[in-house]
């Protein structure tokens, strides 16, 4: 018999980065020795640690809002640490937060809620933490939580889009960001008005959209928006669209597109799916990023609600 409880799943980005330049012994203590900090934020704010795997870590709480602000407390706590790191060692965390039923058996734990975790961290961008609708619905207005509502988004493994939001931990966040669950509706309404732009560079081409000009194909077809001269580039490879005040990038190919965000060296793979655009970074068509060889078209995203600097 399962019970409710909100999953978190933390991860780390940057290790690879972090295995070049120190070895592997020296980086392998070093991300050791981070996810055992996180543990112990996890279980000293009344969460459990599930189990940890190799640059994160799962864990569950009893309720929604000591795991949040658990989190914004990592968060915070790590920026602190990062400014003493070499730049090129530094390693970002990105969370995914889900409430739901968990069934727990043998030391782990299985349910549509531990999915949802991890298919937000993964969607999420380093030093970012995304939680559900069903997360932030149980956050009372003492709480003093921040959120922005990213608007409906497609989950891999869900047959309808879910309202996702970003936990906003900065000590010094903009007013305009949501204190109230209360205010999420009205907030999301007004979204629909906010304009923004996206620009798309790839070889020698550079163009700019308007969200009013949305939706555009990058593809190898000759009335793509954005065209990409590439074989291994499908005719409409992948589309960006305009939803709720959010850039929204959705692969329509066969061989599927990443994206990495700035800051990150992993890359976010789309199969079908799609996932928001925010800051600048570049996608790849048809083949990862870290491929020389791929068709890579470099995105810079302004105006949209979930710009970051």
């Amino acid at each position: 018999m399962g019970v409710n409880k909100t999953v978190v799943f933390a991860d780390l980005t940057g290790s690879t980065a972090l295995f070049e330049t120190l070895g592997n012994e020296k980086a392998a203590d070093a991300v050791t020795r981070l996810t055992q900090w996180i543990s112990e934020i996890f279980t000293a704010n009344s969460g459990s640690v599930v189990k940890k795997l190799g640059d994160g870590v799962l864990g569950t709480f009893p309720r929604a809002e000591d795991a949040l602000h658990a989190m914004v407390y990592m968060q915070r706590g790590h920026q602190r640490r990062l400014k003493r790191w070499p730049p090129k060692i530094r390693m970002e965390i990105r969370v995914g937060v889900a409430s739901g039923e968990v069934v727990e058996v043998g030391g782990d734990c299985y349910g549509d809620a531990v999915n949802m975790a991890s298919r937000l961290s993964d969607l999420s961008g380093a030093h970012q933490i995304w939680a559900s609708e069903a997360v932030v619905e149980q956050i009372p207005d003492s709480s003093n939580l921040r959120f922005r509502n990213l608007g409906p988004i497609n989950v891999r493994g869900r047959t309808e889009a879910l309202t996702v939001y970003q936990v906003e931990w900065e000590e010094d966040a903009s007013s305009e960001l949501l204190t109230m669950q209360a205010a999420l509706p009205e907030a999301a309404m007004r979204e629909d008005s906010i304009l923004g732009n996206i620009q798309l560079m790839w070889l020698d081409t550079n163009r700019s959209f308007s969200s009013t000009e949305l939706p555009v194909h990058l593809g190898r077809a000759t009335d793509a928006e954005m065209f990409v001269d590439d074989p291994r580039v499908s005719r409409l490879h992948a589309k960006i669209d305009w939803r709720h005040g959010s850039f929204v990038l959705v692969d329509l190919s066969s061989f599927g597109t990443w994206v990495r965000f700035a800051g990150s060296d992993t890359d976010v793979h789309l199969r079908r799916d799609e996932c928001l655009l925010h800051g600048h970074g570049e996608i790849g068509l048809g083949m990862p990023c870290n491929d020389l060889s791929a068709a890579t078209v470099r995105f810079n995203v302004s105006g949209s609600t979930v710009e970051i600097g």
